[in-house]
């Protein structure tokens, strides 16, 4: 199962809209066949370790690092190929969360007379499609908060200065976790400061993450280098024809999504980033994005690179929040992961 696990990572930046899956079949304790899917409308895992084994299928056992499917797709489903393939025994890490799924793969196959398990390497499965899981239980994609920061939590100079706060190690790394996001969310703010593409150029990926801006008042320069080669999503809160249709010259699409307040819906994006098939969003945005994000109850994880080094007091903080009363008010998260990248510090946290 460990061993379909790391097949399943081959299709970390490439299976979205679909969950990264690996597959290993073994036979008298030999490896005769595996394989992983690699992108939407593709052969699943199963496919291409039954046609790696071959006739060695039979009598076999299955490891796959998600439940099959048994619904027709853009493919066929998996269980009926490995009822035909003639399989004794399949082992899957976790159950399916699509509803179309969610247990009836295993059920079938137990039907068909094969001897089925779940729950081997279930943490470690679940992790790596955590995306897909948000979508299909929360109707949402898993959304993290990416900032880098000095030891003294501050992201940018008053004047809004930041590049570089971290090292190219730090960056670099950052690459990797733009890759398998379906979408990179910033706001105007950043737009305007950094004129940042978003674009993931530090890592090789086959797809690019669509680029998402939040942008209240329609104020994103047409110039700005995340609308370059289309692709890019605006959110606004208010309808301007012109601008709209000058922002859908330059290859942009553009949704209206107001709340009560005049502002960007948030929350109601993250449901129409769910309607459209994005399991994983990355915000890379200010610490007023951010502050929003958080008291929106958007955020579900944190990935802070933090630098040896102290910006002072009047440079920008990673999250604007209001001021506490007391300590109890704090906003509690559980660490994750701590390494070192480089000279800098990654802390992978959650909120509790």
């Amino acid at each position: 199962m460990a061993r379909a696990l790391r097949l399943a990572e081959s299709g970390l930046f490439t299976t979205t809209p679909n969950p990264r899956v690996g597959c290993v079949i073994v036979r008298d304790g030999m490896i005769v066949g595996e394989g992983a899917h690699e992108r939407a409308g593709e052969p699943h895992a199963e496919v291409y370790a039954l046609r790696q084994a071959g006739d060695r299928v039979r009598g076999a056992t299955a490891y796959v690092s998600l439940e099959p499917c048994n619904h027709l797709g853009r493919t066929p489903p998996c269980v009926e190929t490995l009822i035909d393939a003639g399989l004794a025994r399949v082992v899957a890490a976790m159950r399916d969360p699509n509803p179309l799924v969610a247990g009836r793969g295993l059920e079938r196959l137990r039907q068909a007379g094969i001897e089925v398990a779940a729950g081997l390497l279930e943490g470690e499965a679940h992790a790596l499609n955590i995306g897909f899981v948000s979508r299909m239980t929360r109707g949402r994609p898993w959304v993290r908060l990416k900032a880098a920061a000095s030891l003294d939590g501050k992201t940018a100079l008053r004047n809004g200065l930041s590049q570089w706060i971290t090292g190219a190690a730090a960056r670099r790394d950052a690459h990797r976790w733009r890759a398998r996001s379906c979408a990179v969310l910033t706001g105007i703010g950043t737009v305007k400061d950094d004129n940042p593409r978003l674009t993931v150029r530090d890592v090789p990926t086959t797809r690019q993450p669509i680029r998402v801006i939040v942008d209240s008042r329609l104020e994103t320069p047409l110039n700005a280098s995340i609308l370059d080669n289309g692709g890019a999503l605006v959110v606004a809160a208010v309808s301007d024809d012109a601008r709209i249709g000058a922002l859908n010259r330059r290859g942009a699409e553009v949704i209206v999504l107001p709340d009560s307040s005049g502002k960007v819906d948030l929350k109601g994006l993250f449901e129409e980033l769910g309607r459209r098939g994005m399991n994983e969003v990355l915000c890379e945005a200010g610490f007023k994005l951010n502050g929003s994000l958080v008291r929106e109850g958007c955020v579900d994880e944190l990935l802070l690179y933090i630098a040896p080094c102290l910006l002072g007091d009047d440079a920008r903080g990673i999250v604007d929040l209001p001021a506490l009363a007391s300590l109890q008010e704090r906003r509690q998260l559980a660490v994750q992961e701590l390494r070192q990248v480089g000279n800098d510090l990654r802390v992978v946290a959650r909120f509790t």
